[in-house]
């Protein structure tokens, strides 16, 4: 089964550049425009990751984040933040809500597709690990 992506961004530019990519590499793709969507999307879609950006309407990222990791049907699911904040102090903000790791806009589609794949494969080794019977 091909893994789901969940895509969150409020510029339609970056959800088209950032699905085509991973829609190349061949993930599935669903998308959100705004917070509260993107709850909506993870509860109901429970993808394999959340690219999640930081300033979007109705509910920012950093409020999306730490709501997702309350949740129990989606606390274990991946976010990566991807946004324009480029301080120090937001990137600790960011990590520290539970975001597994942090892109910088602007950012190549290598460099995504590297986090990305890295994350996944990190969280698979995280299941099998854990032994809740996704892998043995």
């Amino acid at each position: 089964m091909r893994q789901r992506i969940l895509v969150v961004d409020d510029e339609s530019d970056m959800v088209e550049l950032v699905s085509f990519n991973l829609k190349a590499e061949g993930y599935d793709v669903i998308t959100a425009s705004n917070g509260l969507e993107a709850l909506n999307q993870a509860r109901s879609a429970l993808p394999d990751l959340i690219l999640l950006d930081l300033m979007l309407p109705e509910l920012d990222g950093l409020a999306v984040c730490e709501i997702l990791h309350r949740l129990p049907s989606t606390a274990r699911i991946p976010v990566i933040m991807i946004t324009a904040w480029t301080s120090e102090l937001s990137r600790i903000i960011g990590l520290e809500t539970g975001a597994e790791d942090y892109l910088t806009k602007p950012f190549s589609p290598r460099e995504l597709m590297l986090r990305v794949n890295r994350t996944l494969r990190a969280q698979a080794e995280k299941n099998v690990a854990g032994g809740n019977g996704i892998v043995e």
